[in-house]
């Protein structure tokens, strides 16, 4: 079985080249997907605790909003030390984004991320790669210590794409419309994959993950002690810390089940 199922840490890092069309490519996407969403669904809550569709859309654009405007998150961060003081950093400031609109309804913030979210990428494109490599995320927040590579270059390349399509999943989940999955979904997903590998601790694992983003990828080395096989979407759901929309097979020793199923990746 290992010999046929290629090791997950030989997925190749996304390049800034290739970064630069996954990114447009998720931003359609989501796009699309807001553009669907029937006015009586804004309100409707999603796993992210206490957004409403709406403010997780405010948040998204406030993501993009802060790419080429750096100022703006300084100024949420310290407006959360005062308004969310019972909140992380990271956590507090995502709650800002959300209160700077709070006043928007759901359909005007369409119009604010196609706007916002351009100017993001091309200042993700723009910085030259020597800078985006030495500047640290978790100079802002502390939280990003815990990302596999603590850069801005990182963050453009991987992070970007991953929250904003991660947000489209929860979107999916709140409203019931279909998600629509093609193939930069998989190399988005693949860098979830590799992310869990590079992190992974655990004895040899495989899994194999269904659908359009799905892949069959080794994590350690060796003849696997377990194997998963999972939707690759509800795979993420789980990675992130949500709540499963399917339940996965399991198969193999009972530790190494429970570390597969304790694993984490951040989104």
């Amino acid at each position: 079985m290992a010999t046929t199922t290629s090791s997950a840490r030989d997925i190749p890092r996304t390049s800034r080249t290739r970064a630069r069309l996954l990114n447009e490519a998720e931003l359609r996407a989501t796009l699309s997907s807001f553009r669907e969403v029937p006015d009586g669904d804004w309100r409707r809550p999603t796993v992210c605790t206490g957004w409403t569709v709406r403010d997780m859309l405010s948040h998204t654009v406030g993501q993009y909003e802060e790419l080429p405007r750096p100022w703006v998150a300084v100024r949420r961060i310290r407006q959360a030390a005062r308004t969310h003081p019972e909140l992380g950093r990271l956590d507090g400031h995502n709650e800002v984004q959300i209160d700077d609109r709070k006043a928007v309804p759901g359909r005007e913030l369409i119009g604010a991320l196609a706007h916002f979210a351009p100017q993001g990428l091309i200042a993700l494109r723009r910085t030259p790669t020597a800078v985006s490599r030495r500047i640290r995320p978790s100079w802002l927040y502390p939280e990003a210590k815990a990302l596999p590579d603590d850069s801005m270059d990182y963050l453009g390349n991987v992070i970007v794409a991953r929250d904003t399509w991660m947000h489209r999943v929860d979107l999916s989940d709140a409203t019931g419309a279909e998600l629509v999955l093609d193939g930069h979904d998989r190399e988005i997903m693949d860098q979830v994959v590799l992310d869990l590998a590079l992190a992974w601790t655990g004895p040899a694992a495989e899994i194999d993950l269904h659908g359009p983003a799905g892949g069959r990828r080794l994590l350690g080395i060796g003849t696997p002690a377990v194997t998963l096989h999972a939707d690759a979407v509800d795979f993420a759901r789980h990675l992130s810390g949500r709540p499963a929309r399917g339940r996965p097979e399991l198969e193999g020793e009972p530790g190494a089940r429970a570390a597969l199923m304790a694993a984490r990746v951040v989104f």
